[in-house]
């Protein structure tokens, strides 16, 4: 079973790196959801990509005991001020992996918090992605003026009966995208907030297109 190497603690975020036994594959950058941490996705991530590199951050903000990589109000709301200052922070920290662990730029794979924070990681800074797996994210908000991901490959999972996302805003999320020139699948599985087989499914027949 892989181990994670010592972590680097100037790379800024609590993380597990996790070197792949194929090189030639990109990285995934594993972005948890709201109440996991950098432990929380290792084992989907490792069904979806078997033997491919992993670095997994833990999400820094804490409320009430529930790690996310952005805050939320008593309402759900997003904090849209925190959201940019929390995605330049990850940015940084992307950039600083991909220097310390001598890899490539990774393809994300999020999960709602987790999912959320990557799109906004590509509509700011578009070169630190190599493209993504978003599942479960949703657009709340107009992030206009978009840029350039012509041709960056994206997977979005919405589900029909989520609780916490309704489908219309993960395909308002899946058409900015477009907009922005991403090369988006939108797919949409009868089923709920949480993962599924299907998800898993889609996801790795995804990602081994890419190769």
């Amino acid at each position: 079973m892989n181990q994670p190497v010592p972590q680097q603690p100037d790379l800024g975020f609590i993380h597990r790196f996790i070197p792949g036994a194929n090189a030639t594959r990109p990285p995934l950058l594993v972005l948890h959801g709201s109440g996991g941490d950098e432990n929380d996705l290792i084992p989907l991530a490792e069904r979806i990509a078997p033997g491919q590199t992993l670095v997994s951050p833990r999400g820094k903000t804490s409320e009430e005991g529930i790690n996310r990589f952005f805050r939320r109000d008593d309402n759900g709301a997003w904090d849209v001020a925190d959201l940019k200052h929390a995605t330049l922070d990850l940015s940084g920290f992307v950039r600083r992996a991909c220097a310390a662990y001598r890899i490539g730029k990774p393809i994300a794979l999020g999960y709602s918090n987790g999912a959320n924070i990557a799109w906004s990681l590509m509509l700011r800074d578009p070169e630190a992605l190599a493209g993504a797996i978003l599942l479960r994210a949703m657009l709340p908000f107009d992030p206009r003026p978009l840029p350039d991901l012509s041709g960056v490959p994206v997977l979005l999972i919405a589900a029909t009966y989520d609780e916490l996302i309704p489908v219309e805003r993960a395909g308002l999320l899946a058409a900015l995208l477009g907009e922005a020139g991403a090369d988006v699948s939108y797919e949409v599985l009868h089923a709920g907030h949480g993962l599924t087989g299907e998800d898993i499914k889609l996801s790795a027949e995804w990602l081994a297109a890419r190769r």
